[in-house]
């Protein structure tokens, strides 16, 4: 909330700086994104976590700073979402493989489900807090809140014990690493299309954070509280989507509940530019619930099978694979917003981007996953007559190109 609304507010931001403070936050997902497996599957995760939580919140506070001092531009908020997006990516793939080591394979959907849920609390309450405080304080000054949460989070995971894998006595090239786990996932036959899945919808993500705050506060003239609470919807969307998931997978399938997620979405994404004064302000909370659920189902869904299905070892590099791929493309969705809005404005835009929602189920349906009821069941398939899983077919192949690197 606190950090677009600076460059809105304080900076005067253009809709092309909206995007690269947009981009900046995820580019680290092009950058790094694949040797961060590497990096965390190699060092200590507790640590590893600390340590990006603190980077995060100096480069934070950095910003009051030279506020303060008059000495604040467009090009710091950049550079300071360019350092966070780095710190981001180590932690939430140490996050992310932390859940499998800790829990059986059959809690993992409800236990991600929860995860969702928590994250959706925490969108639900932030940016209407944030929201709030920002109109009171003023945005510069509301980061100082949220570097306090880092600390505060940096403090709650020194408690935690530490965790570190077996180490062999001498590692692979980090090369052989990466092209190990993107092997296995760009040629699974379900990884790989709910990779491209989420990457559709992660293009369309890049393009709401770029776009969201501008189209508010530019076009339908929304006071900071009232930002926050619109923002928040995506919070309840979230929640909904987590709450619900185990209940329509139960009903319907994992596989099944993909492509109605992604339909879902694409729905959502349709409503959210509709509609001038309050009815865009109801469109707009509106569309942001439906989308934000369907997406999180397909989150929590996707991201489950990966936890049971990749090898334990390669898991790291599966979801750092994942997220190089579908987190990249929402810097990608974010800059090419900012240069499309910066012509046609921030509603054209977003209704230009359900071209880029409408491809999340179509990349379902024109895959494997279609004729499926479980995404566990291609692997329930291949055992049952007896051939081995595509998992035990692909790890030869990988070891035998890797060995050679």
């Amino acid at each position: 909330m606190a950090l677009p609304l600076t460059a809105l507010t304080v900076l005067d931001a253009s809709a092309l700086e909206m995007g690269m403070i947009a981009a900046a936050g995820y580019v680290a997902w092009i950058v790094i994104g694949l040797p961060a497996g590497v990096v965390v599957q190699r060092l200590p995760m507790r640590r590893v976590q600390v340590g990006a939580d603190l980077i995060r919140a100096a480069a934070v506070v950095s910003i009051p700073l030279t506020w303060w001092l008059d000495r604040l531009t467009i090009a710091q908020l950049v550079i300071v979402a360019l350092v966070m997006s780095f710190a981001n990516v180590v932690f939430d793939v140490a996050n992310s493989t932390f859940l499998p080591s800790i829990v059986t394979k059959e809690q993992l959907q409800s236990r991600n489900s929860l995860t969702s849920g928590t994250h959706a609390t925490t969108q639900l309450g932030g940016p209407s807090v944030g929201g709030l405080v920002v109109q009171v304080l003023g945005a510069v000054p509301t980061l100082l809140v949220d570097a306090a949460g880092y600390l505060v989070s940096a403090l709650l995971l020194r408690t935690l014990p530490e965790r570190r894998a077996e180490a062999p006595d001498r590692w692979p090239p980090v090369r052989a690493m990466i092209r190990e786990g993107w092997r296995f996932v760009v040629h699974h036959p379900v990884m790989g299309p709910c990779m491209w899945a989420a990457t559709a919808a992660n293009t369309v993500c890049g393009a709401q954070h770029a776009l969201y705050a501008l189209y508010l506060v530019r076009e339908l003239h929304a006071e900071p509280g009232l930002v926050g609470l619109l923002l928040a919807a995506d919070g309840v969307g979230t929640l909904i989507g987590a709450a619900l998931t185990n209940q329509v997978t139960a009903r319907l399938g994992t596989a099944r509940t993909l492509i109605v997620a992604g339909f879902v979405a694409v729905a959502g994404a349709l409503v959210v530019p509709l509609g001038t004064g309050w009815q865009g302000f109801a469109a707009f909370a509106a569309g942001n619930v439906v989308f934000a659920a369907g997406v999180v189902m397909l989150s929590v869904v996707t991201r489950t099978y990966r936890q049971i299905a990749s090898p334990p070892d390669l898991l790291p590099r599966v979801m750092a694979t994942v997220r190089f791929v579908s987190w990249g493309a929402i810097p990608i969705g974010g800059l090419i917003a900012g240069l499309i809005a910066g012509v046609l404005g921030g509603r054209v835009t977003l209704m230009i981007f359900v071209v880029a929602a409408v491809c999340i189920p179509l990349v379902l349906l024109a895959s494997s996953i279609r004729h499926l009821r479980d995404l566990t069941d291609y692997q329930q398939s291949d055992e049952s007559t007896g051939s081995p899983s595509h998992r035990r077919q692909l790890a030869p192949d990988v070891q035998a190109d890797t060995s050679n690197l």
